[in-house]
């Protein structure tokens, strides 16, 4: 999510994980806008020629009643290189340890990488009054590139439009509407998000969203999260986050971390 107006922006994405900043001289550098911390993906694409790197760690946990799952990532990278003014390209990957613990044992299995992401970003529409920015989405989930224990059978992919409006000087408002098709699942299961974001401060802001998807041949899933984010430097953004979900599942997600770009010049 990105709002045009400078002075909005400055204000604005660093809350809904897109961190923002001014150069402080007489030439200007392009705003940081991440897609990260939330699930909401802003419509922002990087600048030509500028590498940027989204990074962090998170912990999931699941109770079934009889286990206690407990999910680790260490590094959910996504790298992101501007093509054009209106395309970048997109690379991404987990690294993932699952801690399963019953009444009588406690197993550790060290799972390993995720399949990678494979994926562009296109900028659509600029936005103009009511009209909100418009950026497309799309990614492949390379199989072959996956430990054996997370290789699916079959190549994921996703695609979701990305929205975002101006409410105010201090807050804004992003939405994301796609599908994806994962994991040797049959049928496609659509996805939705929706960020809020409230500035405190040209670098200090928070975020809450409400986000999930809907299987055609399984229950939804339906999750919530909130956090903050930090400016740094005009380049450098931490965040932290919280989450659990509405329906069964997911009983708490904690994460962090950190994202900079990397300019040309």
């Amino acid at each position: 999510m990105n709002i045009l107006k400078k002075h909005t922006l400055i204000l604005l994405s660093t809350f809904f994980g897109f961190g923002i900043a001014k150069a402080q001289n007489d030439t200007p550098t392009p705003d940081l806008v991440t897609d990260r911390p939330d699930a909401t993906e802003s419509p922002t694409v990087v600048p030509p020629g500028s590498l940027q790197v989204e990074t962090g760690a998170s912990l999931q946990t699941y109770d079934d009643g009889v286990t206690e799952n407990t999910l680790y990532n260490y590094n959910t990278a996504l790298v992101r290189y501007g093509i054009w003014e209106n395309l970048e390209l997109r690379l991404g990957w987990n690294y993932e340890e699952l801690r399963s613990k019953t009444a009588q044992t406690t197993t550790s299995t060290n799972l390993g990488f995720s399949p990678l992401l494979l994926g562009v970003k296109v900028a659509v529409v600029e936005e103009r009054g009511w009209l909100p920015e418009i950026g497309l989405l799309g990614h492949l989930y390379l199989p072959f590139t996956a430990k054996e224990a997370l290789r699916p059978e079959t190549t994921g992919t996703d695609f979701r439009f990305a929205f975002s409006h101006t409410l105010s000087d201090k807050s804004g408002l992003a939405y994301n509407i796609g599908a994806q098709f994962f994991e040797d699942v049959p049928g496609a299961a659509y996805i939705y998000s929706i960020s809020y974001g409230y500035s405190f401060t040209d670098r200090l802001g928070v975020y809450a969203e409400v986000y999930g998807d809907l299987p055609e041949n399984f229950s939804a899933n339906h999750f919530w999260d909130a956090g903050v984010t930090y400016l740094v430097s005009p380049l450098i953004q931490l965040d932290a986050t919280v989450g659990q979900s509405i329906t069964e599942g997911q009983d708490l997600l904690l994460s962090a971390g950190v994202s900079f770009r990397i300019d040309k010049n």
